[in-house]
């Protein structure tokens, strides 16, 4: 009789693997920590092979393990995608969903792609625009979810993930340290009035070199050293980096990327797309200290 491999334990696999470890992936699965290692080690136990060896407090694939979760993503993008197209009825229609513009990569293109493969029958209607923008869509009936970035959440709101907001400027530049500081400000950017608060306060004279509703535009002015800008870590474009200032400039709040629904009247093609934002940014962390 012909072994077969268990769906659930090859989810379990991926997700350590893909949120570095039992504790996210545990919290990722809606498990305990013991439950996700007990379906490791009957992963380990079936085939007969060590997928994870430990290096220190990390838990890195062995040759086996790389091997296997290769085959793990294709089998469940395969098993998703027959569920989808044969089976919840449910699962048809449009959903709504508006992102600000800067936080629309990296996370949102694989979070739809693998919402497609998923739910084939669902289409997704993307909206990148300001946060401003995306709640008056939201408090209009505009849009069936909505993701935020604020400094604050608000009861309505559910708190994703928090981000460090940090001074982005061109590869290897040096705008930074003239003054006045020259800024690429967006026109509606959420983050403008407190940049603004944080460099009066630290005595630091600026001017507003770029100003622009185009996020586009504000990207090239940053990357070739003509201004800067700030954004959340881990969102900065090809050609931009965090500025390591030393303490040069000030220090900046943390944002929090909220998510707004209305669970009771959603549809489930909606609650399945939050379920899945709510895992793709567990996966991302807290997000990295502001460098001094």
């Amino acid at each position: 009789m012909k072994r077969v491999l268990d769906m659930t334990a090859l989810r379990a696999l991926l997700a350590v693997q893909d949120h570095g470890g039992v504790t996210r992936a545990a919290s990722v699965l809606h498990l305990t920590q013991s439950a996700v290692s007990m379906q490791i080690k009957r992963l380990e136990d079936s085939l007969g092979l060590a997928l994870f060896e430990r290096r220190g407090r990390q838990m890195v694939p062995t040759a086996a393990g790389e091997q296997l979760m290769s085959y793990a993503r294709r089998i469940l993008a395969l098993n998703d995608e027959v569920l989808g197209r044969l089976t919840d009825a449910d699962m048809s229609g449009e959903i709504r969903l508006a992102v600000p513009y800067d936080i629309v990569t990296p996370v949102i293109p694989p979070i739809l792609q693998a919402f497609q493969r998923a739910y084939p029958r669902m289409n997704v209607q993307l909206h990148a625009t300001h946060t401003s923008n995306a709640k008056t869509m939201f408090r209009e009936g505009a849009c069936d979810l909505i993701l935020t970035t604020e400094a604050q959440c608000p009861p309505e709101a559910e708190t994703l993930c928090l981000r460090d907001l940090v001074w982005i400027g061109a590869r290897g530049g040096s705008c930074w340290q003239e003054r006045p500081l020259r800024l690429a400000v967006g026109r509606y950017c959420a983050f403008r009035a407190g940049v603004i608060q944080a460099l009066d306060t630290a005595g630091i004279a600026w001017t507003a070199a770029v100003e622009s509703e185009s996020d586009r535009t504000l990207e090239a002015a940053v990357s070739c050293d003509m201004a800067v800008h700030t954004l959340l870590a881990g969102t900065e474009p090809a050609n931009t980096e965090q500025i390591a200032h030393g303490g040069a400039l000030p220090a900046l709040t943390r944002q929090k990327i909220n998510l707004y629904l209305r669970p009771n009247e959603a549809a489930p093609g909606v609650l399945a797309l939050a379920a899945m934002l709510r895992d793709a940014w567990a996966g991302q962390g807290s997000g990295p200290s502001v460098a001094a």
